[in-house]
């Protein structure tokens, strides 16, 4: 069980990485062939290595994995599935637009993972093993990626309906 701030924080943004690949995968299947499946299945692919990445630190820095943790995001990812159907607002355009902005929030907390990762790097031996520079530059891209989406989306989303007639 983690007890260190540290095996805490890291164990943290694992859960929030299970989620996040869950909920790419989730966007991908509600819009089958489109732009948007390969953009998430593509971003999918991108946490799932930096969810390994994050894996192999943990190991090398002997912080063991919180079951309870792993379990939560996996818990919330299902979820997140009524919730971004659309169910409760009753438009699914909506819970796209959700999907879009928790995707966003949890790669804007990776980012953060990653950079302070780096501003501890000299007190962990093992962060010298990872590429923090090309995890933040991905992380970035990613982020400003799915703000280009998710903004696009909420216009959709978020416009007042036309009155009837």
């Amino acid at each position: 069980m983690a007890h260190k701030p540290i095996d805490v924080y890291l164990n943290d943004h694992l859960g929030g990485a299970t989620l996040g690949a869950g909920l790419a995968g989730q966007i991908a299947d509600h819009a089958p062939g489109t732009a948007l499946a390969d953009l998430m299945l593509g971003l999918q692919a991108e946490i799932r290595a930096d969810r390994a990445t994050l894996i192999e630190l943990m190991e090398r820095m002997e912080v063991s994995r919180n079951p309870v943790k792993q379990a939560t995001g996996r818990v919330a990812e299902v979820a997140s599935r009524l919730k971004f159907s659309g169910a409760s607002s009753g438009e699914s355009g909506h819970g796209l637009f959700m999907a879009l902005e928790s995707m966003t929030l949890g790669v804007a907390g990776k980012l953060s993972l990653w950079r302070a990762l780096y501003e501890v790097r000299a007190e962990y031996p093992a962060l010298a093993t990872i590429d923090l520079d090309a995890l933040i530059a991905r992380a970035e891209e990613q982020h400003a990626t799915l703000e280009r989406e998710r903004l696009a989306v909420g216009r959709r989303a978020l416009a007042r309906a036309p009155a009837p007639a």
